[in-house]
């Protein structure tokens, strides 16, 4: 058996060459249809930054699992949705949770940049980020933003 070696110029060479990266409307397209409210283009590169700053300081809860669990013990902090996690029914009980105990959720388009953010290669459908005052502005900043968005029907 020999190998055969990939044409450098076929298409699957060209999707790698683009380095993967989608833009925010092609994202758009694999929503679920809870996926309300859904932040800015603006308010997911805000997100982005301070789950960065938080995993730095250790300060997020990373999963459906972890989540939920510390919801319930009363912790609070920013709840972030993946908008294309399927099933729906993995997640779908976390925002009822989150508008029971008034704490703030958003959902983004993409599971793959949320586990990218939190510097991890494996996708996550949710993250929970703390508050913490080596990253309080960015955090006060997207609690307010997060908070102005209309709520779901």
């Amino acid at each position: 058996m020999t190998k055969i070696k990939a044409d450098p110029d076929g298409p699957e060479a060209q999707a790698e060459a683009c380095g993967g990266e989608r833009t925010y409307h092609e994202l758009l397209v694999n929503l679920n249809p809870i996926a309300q409210p859904l932040a800015s283009r603006r308010l997911t590169r805000k997100l982005y930054k301070c789950i960065k700053k938080a995993v730095k300081q250790k300060q997020i809860r990373r999963g459906v699992k972890e989540v939920q669990k510390f919801v319930n013990k009363g912790e609070k902090g920013i709840m972030v949705l993946a908008g294309d996690t399927l099933p729906i029914e993995v997640y779908c009980h976390l925002p009822v949770m989150c508008e029971d105990r008034n704490l703030p959720y958003v959902y983004i388009p993409s599971k793959t940049d949320l586990g990218a953010a939190a510097g991890s290669k494996r996708p996550t459908c949710v993250i929970m980020v703390k508050p913490h005052e080596e990253y309080q502005d960015a955090y006060d900043e997207c609690l307010q933003e997060v908070q102005a968005l209309p709520p779901p029907l």
